[in-house]
């Protein structure tokens, strides 16, 4: 057994694909166990909670599983599974805000903000917090554009929304981002003043 470990490990996705394709799950397994962490860091990305990203990657795998035999060879699995955890946590967004009371939130306007310089007084896990405080559709329209890449006219259609919308929820979620960095980046100074 432990050979046969050390074999998929060296083996390609390529491989995997087509053993799992065969109906072997231990090869399927192989296939979750390999993307799991990257699956799930793009779930996340996408949903409120741990335990809803945990549900969308596995949902999403399942329907890899279901796709695989129409899976090009040619082309990157990890691109291709990537897009099917996307588009599963957009669908399950889309099932929950039909759920949801729709609250209009209104954005404060103030002055214009200067973008700030990156601060060393914020950690990492500070500024990715700050993601947390978007409301969902402004932190996926911002992942989708910012981060996979996708243009206006692509989130519309994936979202459900207008080219226009998508650019507004953006320049939303940025203009929050920078007012919420600004807002956090006086209370780390604050902090430090008093120490």
């Amino acid at each position: 057994m432990a050979k046969r470990r050390l074999d998929v490990k060296e083996r390609s996705d390529r491989e995997l694909v087509e053993e799992s394709l065969k109906g072997k799950l231990f090869f399927r397994e192989a296939l979750y166990k390999r993307y799991f962490s990257y699956a799930m860091s793009v779930a996340l990305r996408y949903t409120i909670s741990r335990d809803e990203a945990m549900e969308v990657v596995n949902d999403s795998f399942l329907k890899v599983l279901d796709k695989l035999d129409s899976y090009d060879t040619a082309k990157e699995f990890k691109k291709w599974y990537g897009r099917i955890v996307i588009n599963t946590a957009i669908d399950r967004y889309r099932r929950r805000r039909k759920d949801e009371i729709t609250i209009n939130i209104e954005i404060e306007y103030s002055e214009r903000v200067k973008a700030p310089e990156i601060e060393e007084k914020l950690s990492v896990d500070d500024i990715l917090g700050l993601f947390s405080f978007l409301p969902d559709i402004y932190k996926i329209t911002f992942n989708l554009y910012e981060i996979e890449g996708y243009d206006h006219k692509e989130i519309g259609r994936m979202m459900g929304i207008s080219t226009s919308t998508s650019r507004s929820n953006l320049a939303r979620a940025k203009k929050m981002l920078r007012q919420l960095y600004n807002k956090k980046l006086n209370s780390a100074g604050n902090n430090n003043e008093a120490v």
